[in-house]
């Protein structure tokens, strides 16, 4: 799919290309391709004179690979976008090639991005762009915009984890976590810990794009001061995903605890009900080991004695361990 971003009184217009002709009948800021078609790469390279690289997509290539300048003065730049799905986050990985040395793209260049899936942060800033006219003035304007949107979709997915860390707490801290509780605790703990890492290489990831921005020294003032403000965001996001971290294992510590209480409890009634039952097994000992005869033969009331002085022998230590409060 190819689709490309032009400037219109201020504000974000959206055109979904289908031929080369469309291709030539607008001058955009932003191209955006998702999983492109070898003819969609044609028509780039055909019109814009681009080639785009074999290896753009490529998730195995080198960190130190993923931010570099061409010698026409063209950025590449390779980042990853936040999936911010709690079942099963993870990342987009971006290719960005920034181009502001053809005299086609008029003085503002034009951005293109490559990616294979929808990403979540690209119609946040769409969307932004059509109702806040003045929002974006040139490719450069949308590189830092894509990267400020990423972290503050972060913060919003942090946000998510607080809440959802909230109603883990009220539900371990109640005092009555069961087993089939805690293993739902448990599985709802280790997806938030998972999406929390997750946020936290995101924003690795962001961090470094944003310093090759910067140090490329295409921005003028008051981008690079939008750059700096950007990286004190990601920041304080540092901080939070620290703290999320400490909360994790704070539920995590306290769910087991309650998991190794009832397990202590079954533990409990054994040990109970094996002191409890040791008086009666050394009567039955006695009567059946010590006698020259049979008692029965002798005493018809004999086995009548025997259990019931096995009753109170096992009587007499489950009350002394009520008593004593062993048995709540």
């Amino acid at each position: 799919m190819l689709n490309i971003f032009s400037l219109a009184n201020g504000r974000l217009f959206q055109e979904e290309i289908e031929s080369l002709e469309e291709l030539a009948k607008f001058q955009p800021i932003w191209v955006d391709l998702e999983s492109p078609t070898p003819e969609e790469k044609r028509w780039v390279k055909q019109h814009y004179g681009l080639s785009i690289p074999e290896d753009a997509m490529d998730e195995d290539i080198e960190e130190s690979a993923r931010f570099y300048e061409e010698d026409n003065g063209d950025l590449h730049i390779r980042s990853d976008f936040l999936l911010a799905d709690e079942t099963a986050p993870g990342t987009v990985r971006v290719a960005f090639i920034l181009n502001l040395s053809n005299t086609q793209l008029k003085s503002h260049g034009v951005l293109f991005s490559i990616h294979d899936e929808d990403v979540p942060v690209f119609r946040l800033l769409r969307m932004r762009a059509r109702r806040a006219p003045g929002l974006l003035e040139d490719a450069k304007e949308v590189l830092l915009k894509l990267f400020d949107a990423d972290a503050e979709y972060s913060a919003d997915t942090l946000e998510g984890i607080y809440d959802g860390l909230e109603k883990v707490s009220n539900q371990v801290l109640s005092g009555d976590v069961t087993d089939a509780l805690a293993g739902e605790v448990l599985g709802a703990i280790a997806r938030h810990e998972n999406l929390n890492g997750t946020i936290r290489r995101n924003m690795m990831d962001t961090r470094r794009a944003l310093s090759f921005v910067m140090r490329s020294k295409m921005l003028n003032a008051e981008q690079f001061e939008e750059a700096r403000q950007i990286l004190r965001d990601i920041d304080s996001l540092d901080s939070h995903t620290a703290f999320v971290f400490e909360k994790i294992n704070f539920l995590m510590d306290a769910t087991v605890g309650f998991i190794n209480i009832n397990q202590n409890k079954i533990i409990k009634i054994f040990s109970v009900a094996s002191v409890a039952l040791l008086p009666p097994t050394l009567i039955a000992s006695l009567y059946g080991m010590n006698f020259k005869y049979m008692p029965e033969l002798n005493w018809s009331f004999g086995y009548s004695y025997a259990l019931l002085l096995m009753l109170c022998s096992a009587l007499i230590p489950m009350w002394y361990f009520r008593k004593r409060g062993w048995l709540k």
